[in-house]
């Protein structure tokens, strides 16, 4: 199993990659520039690229995440214009990195769209970004979090996005346990359920990674707050073994975005490791 963790770049795209190494951890995530902010970066080519020959040396996969403010479904035209730039840029980062792709949370209801055009305006922006990319990296769909019924929180959503627009060669999944668990899609107890649901609907052919948190409520509370895997959250390890222990996960990175200063992440990956290494 490939167990992992979100990390840094204070110390550049190399330094994230040896402190995966330093932890004894497969795969990493990483912003490719600022979190909080949508300018385009200057990144450090040579940074880049020695970093992707480091995880390609030592068998380390990474993905990067978007920042904060990136919206598929942008409230103007000038919000549209800076995200369609920045996520060109991350992009292009992520592929100098040698990563898999980008993760970009689903689109949101509009506040003065309907659901519909909400959906509309995602393709629409997907396909304005990707049109401009001939990389390999992809952008990573992940699913939200919120109460059931919210938008973006359910498998048939993701896949029919990526369906819908020109380019779903170029678009790949995330799925996030505690988004899930949120919204009831994984409540615990229906793990085979899920599993026969996204085979059926083909998701699995295109989950590039899984966001392994756990959550401090409930199933189906929507809310997103996350927990350690072995500590203070409501997803059980039994539950877990069920999820991980899937055949069909074997390759597939899990990365912890779990409180840190609760469980030190070189700790828990230690203990993934232990309880579900190879």
């Amino acid at each position: 199993m490939r167990f992992g963790c979100h990390l840094s770049i204070r110390d550049g795209y190399l330094g994230a990659a040896k402190k995966a190494y330093a932890i004894n951890a497969s795969a990493f995530q990483y912003f490719p520039k600022n979190p909080r902010s949508l300018s385009v970066k200057d990144y450090n080519k040579e940074d880049a690229a020695l970093c992707k020959t480091f995880c390609k040396e030592n068998g380390i996969l990474s993905v990067s995440h978007s920042p904060y403010p990136t919206s598929l479904t942008p409230h103007n035209d000038q919000k549209r214009v800076h995200i369609i730039d920045s996520l060109l840029n991350d992009l292009e980062i992520t592929e100098a990195c040698g990563s898999i792709g980008v993760v970009v949370h689903f689109g949101k209801p509009g506040p003065h769209l309907t659901l519909l055009e909400s959906y509309q305006l995602m393709i629409e922006m997907l396909n304005d970004i990707l049109k401009q990319w001939e990389g390999t990296a992809k952008i990573l769909l992940e699913n939200n979090a919120g109460i059931p019924g919210t938008m973006g929180t359910t498998l048939e959503e993701l896949v029919q996005i990526r369906k819908l627009s020109e380019f779903p060669e170029k678009i790949g999944f995330c799925l996030d346990t505690c988004h899930a668990f949120s919204c009831g899609l994984w409540d615990g107890e229906n793990w085979n359920d899920v599993l026969k649901k996204g085979e059926g609907l083909h998701y699995f052919d295109g989950l590039e990674v899984i966001h392994l948190n756990n959550s401090k409520y409930e199933a189906g509370k929507g809310k997103d707050r996350h927990a350690s895997i072995f500590k203070g959250g409501r997803i059980t390890l039994e539950q877990f073994d069920q999820l991980i222990n899937t055949p069909l996960l074997v390759n597939t990175p899990f990365i912890l975005e779990t409180p840190k200063e609760e469980v030190p992440h070189t700790k828990e990956i230690q203990l993934l490791q232990d309880r579900w290494g190879d």
